[in-house]
């Protein structure tokens, strides 16, 4: 692997830069740009949820099958996410992107356009398969100039601006509907956003892989490179245990309009209720970006896993009751989202850092594991919805317990290691 001294590297972005003539981008703009690209992502299926009822009987979708709006494509963009990086590998990130880009924008029309259930979903599946370019290459931009727990406090910068987008986009959603008078204008605003990132990428965004690290596009050394991503012992266990963790996560995603709504009673409450859950994440991502070039992401990590279980025991016991109140649920699903801030950017960042030189196929692999695995168990947690919190707050524990077992595994048994240095 290539050493590169930060003032080499922003040597070599502005020579394989195509935007001649205007200054360089800087960190805080990069970082402002990954964040609302993987915004785009979390705009598509959040700010539909306050509309899965009026979606719901406009289309003739009833009971829990509303949630395949938002589960279909959770699941779709994890497996595109296989596709992306490799290309990205060889072609650079920018035409990946705006491939991406402009399927992100013409699938936001077709939705606004959907005249069936069917048809709805069929779309969301071939929208969320494209929208994996939007998910899988922001890490790989961001490898392609850090590592170590520097990219850590990165992605924990990126996850900050990148979370502010689910805290309001319910919100944004029923205004929209509220102002344009129905939920196809959610779609409609989805392209206008599409177009609006298009443009800033277009205009700024620099080519970011180095010529030394293009790969072939040839079936053996992209199955080489994804199986070497997905097979190191020492980061099988951070991608795993992401995967389960953050299909929990999507559990509540996906069940979060019903439970608020029906089980709690809270449903005209529900877009504030879930910014205060989202923005938690958002302010405890901020936390990690200050602290975990200090600690290391692997001591932040792992003691954020263990309070993780924690709150997740109590939640359960919480949910076991008779009368459980939302104000028991809220607190502690607050509690464990912004939990979620200190593993998630970190589990990512070990997981990728000794793959710079193949950082857009280990961030496919990886995507697609953690994405396909994380929706589809978020899409049988929330179908197990039965009218209780009690479904998602035994998936919760379940699914952080094991993801503790897996990193174990990884780390060989010693937890809390100490920082990483970027050395790339």
């Amino acid at each position: 692997m290539r050493n590169r001294t930060l003032a080499g590297e922003e040597h070599e972005v502005r020579r394989h830069s195509s935007l001649a003539g205007r200054p360089p981008i800087g960190e805080r703009e990069l970082i402002c740009m990954m964040a609302l690209l993987m915004a785009l992502n979390a705009f598509g299926i959040d700010a539909i949820l306050p509309a899965l009822d009026d979606l719901g009987g406009d289309l003739g979708a009833a009971g829990n099958d509303r949630q395949f709006v938002v589960g279909v494509y959770l699941l779709a963009s994890g497996v595109g996410t296989v596709l992306p990086g490799s290309f990205a590998d060889r072609f650079g990130r920018r035409p990946v992107l705006f491939v991406a880009l402009g399927a992100y924008i013409l699938l936001s029309v077709a939705c606004a356009l959907a005249s069936s259930f069917t048809m709805l979903v069929a779309l969301r599946a071939v929208q969320g398969i494209f929208a994996a370019g939007i998910i899988a290459l922001p890490p790989a931009i961001i490898r392609d100039r850090v590592g170590g727990d520097r990219m850590a406090r990165m992605m924990s910068l990126i996850f900050v601006i990148f979370l502010l987008v689910p805290a309001i986009a319910p919100s944004i959603g029923q205004g929209i509907m509220a102002v344009m008078g129905g939920w196809r204008w959610i779609f409609a605003a989805m392209a206008a956003l599409g177009l609006g990132m298009t443009a800033w990428v277009y205009l700024r965004l620099p080519e970011t892989l180095h010529a030394a690290d293009r790969q072939e596009i040839r079936l053996r050394p992209i199955v080489r490179n994804m199986t070497s991503a997905l097979t190191l012992r020492e980061t099988i266990g951070y991608t795993l245990g992401s995967a389960l963790v953050f299909g929990g996560l999507f559990g509540f995603i996906n069940s979060s309009q019903q439970l608020i709504g029906e089980a709690f009673g809270a449903g005209d409450d529900f877009p504030l209720i879930f910014a205060i859950c989202a923005g938690c994440m958002a302010i405890s991502n901020w936390s990690n970006s200050r602290i975990v070039e200090r600690f290391g992401a692997r001591r932040v990590s792992h003691v954020a896993l263990f309070a993780f279980i924690a709150v997740a025991a109590a939640q359960l016991w919480f949910a076991s009751q008779p009368d459980e109140s939302l104000w028991t649920f809220v607190p502690l699903m607050a509690a464990n989202m912004s939990l979620l801030g200190f593993i998630g950017a970190n589990f990512g960042s070990i997981a990728m850092q000794p793959f710079g030189h193949i950082a857009g196929a280990a961030a496919s692999a990886q995507g697609f594991v953690r994405m396909t695995s994380g929706a589809a168990l978020g899409g049988f947690i929330g179908y197990a919805y039965d009218g209780t919190a009690r479904p998602l707050a035994l998936a919760l524990l379940a699914t952080a317990v094991l993801s503790l077992l897996f990193v174990l595994f990884s780390e060989k048994g010693e937890l809390f290691g100490p920082p990483v240095r970027d050395t790339d």
